[in-house]
């Protein structure tokens, strides 16, 4: 019997033993092969995102970019917007401002009446009627006149009466004369500040009291002094001077 014939015909022999570490091999590496090749599935979408990062970091950066170059674009539109609308602003309430100076209905068109032109009437028609009582600049002028016109009348020769009448009885009568005018004047100026109020443009405040009491004596001493100017001119009061019948 051979040595070499295995004695057990089922028995494996020796030489298959390296069939069997072939065949683990060659799983081995087609484990690897696999395991490289999931590997590599599993590596390149890693380095497909890697490469599409900076590509979306980048248009995210050009999307900025033009943004922030559209910017300026708006901010110079509003900026256009703004100075266009500004004058139209400032135009408006010129309009306003000329409706308002042209609106004779408006509030800051009316005056209202201060009273200064009472109050000043008022103590006028006091002065008339102090003048007219006491006499003028005015009326001894005239008096003054008279006297040398009748002094011219009678230097060649004249009664005693007709001396008395045109040297001193016409200049009487002018000094009541005039007089009499500054009492008109009075009683005129005074009503004129009594009766003011009732005229023009309503005042929201009445007439102050002592405004109607210096008119009211104005008035009164005009009404004096026309009272006295009269009896002097028609010599009721002071009659003329008459010399003694001559027999």
């Amino acid at each position: 019997m051979n040595s070499r014939t295995p004695a057990n015909p089922t028995s494996p022999t020796g030489p298959a033993a390296p069939g069997v570490e072939e065949a683990a091999a060659e799983d081995a590496a087609v484990g690897l092969d696999k395991g490289a090749a999931e590997a590599g599935r599993e590596s390149a979408p890693a380095d497909g995102g890697a490469g599409t990062a900076p590509d979306a970091g980048r248009t995210e950066a050009g999307s900025e970019g033009s943004g922030s170059e559209e910017a300026p674009s708006e901010g110079s539109g509003s900026g256009e917007a703004r100075t266009g609308e500004a004058p139209s602003e400032d135009s408006g309430s010129d309009d306003i401002d000329l409706d308002d100076l042209d609106d004779p209905d408006s509030e800051g068109s009316g005056k209202k009446p201060s009273g200064l032109g009472a109050a000043a009437a008022a103590v006028a028609a006091a002065g008339l009627g102090v003048v007219a009582l006491t006499g003028s600049w005015t009326g001894k002028v005239v008096a003054e006149r008279e006297t040398l016109i009748g002094q011219i009348k009678t230097s060649s020769g004249g009664t005693a009466a007709q001396q008395i009448s045109e040297i001193y009885g016409d200049a009487w009568h002018s000094t009541a004369l005039v007089n009499g005018l500054f009492a008109l004047l009075a009683l005129l100026v005074g009503v004129f500040a009594l009766v003011r109020p009732a005229f023009g443009a309503p005042s929201p405040h009445p007439q102050p009291g002592w405004v109607r009491a210096v008119a009211t004596a104005g008035m009164a001493l005009g009404v004096l002094g026309a009272v006295i100017s009269v009896g002097m001119y028609f010599d009721l009061i002071v009659p003329l001077p008459t010399t003694g019948a001559t027999q």
